[in-house]
């Protein structure tokens, strides 16, 4: 009987829906990517993983245009899509981080920091979401940024690791603070994430 039910689960899935578990699993596998780098020092790892994260973003803006082309948009799809988002946008691009080579104890707390504000920002907009809209089906603008634009700090470590500039090589170097270790890169990912939780940056919704 429980079996019955879950494969009534997977039928009510819509098209859109699969694209937003597409873009899940291309974050998962990108974290996956990140740990075979750790095992075994590959970085040509790091940049499939950034390429992941690339092919997640684009399965994550087909979703939307597919439910709205479909007219199949459900409360069930607007929570996939973050729970999907804040792995390939908010997990992945973290791990990408620290298998570069931002791994010091300041630098863990950042990107902690990061994935909370990611997970705070979706979970915001979701319960903002019809207010936003403002009466309408669609919402008119974002409180603060959204999270896929990390993709902008996947394509700077994509760059660092096809000119090496990973582990003791990367770029700012590394400050020794107190207990631990900060890599000042990592304040990239400190801005993005104080970006995310804005309520006062109102970016257009196109």
């Amino acid at each position: 009987m429980k079996q019955g039910r879950h494969f009534s689960m997977i039928r009510g899935f819509h098209l859109a829906d699969w694209l937003t578990l597409g873009n899940a699993g291309c974050g998962v596998a990108a974290v996956f990517a990140v740990m075979s780098h750790l095992q075994a020092s590959a970085p040509q790892q790091l940049l499939l993983a950034a390429a992941l994260v690339v092919v997640a973003f684009v399965l994550d803006v087909f979703d939307g245009r597919v439910a709205r082309w479909r007219q199949r948009s459900s409360l069930l799809g607007r929570e996939l899509d973050s729970l999907a988002d804040i792995i390939s946008f908010g997990v992945a691009p973290a791990a990408i981080a620290y298998g570069i080579g931002m791994n010091g104890l300041w630098d863990r707390l950042v990107l902690i920091y990061f994935v909370a504000c990611g997970v705070s920002r979706l979970a915001r907009f979701n319960i903002t979401a019809d207010a936003l809209a403002q009466g309408g089906d669609k919402v008119k603008y974002f409180e603060g940024t959204p999270i896929p634009t990390s993709l902008l700090l996947v394509f700077v470590m994509a760059a660092a690791v096809w000119t090496g500039a990973t582990g003791e090589r990367l770029w700012l170097g590394v400050v020794g603070l107190g207990p631990g270790d900060l890599h000042p890169l990592v304040l990239m990912f400190a801005l993005s994430g104080s970006l995310m939780i804005s309520r006062t940056l109102h970016i257009p919704k196109f």
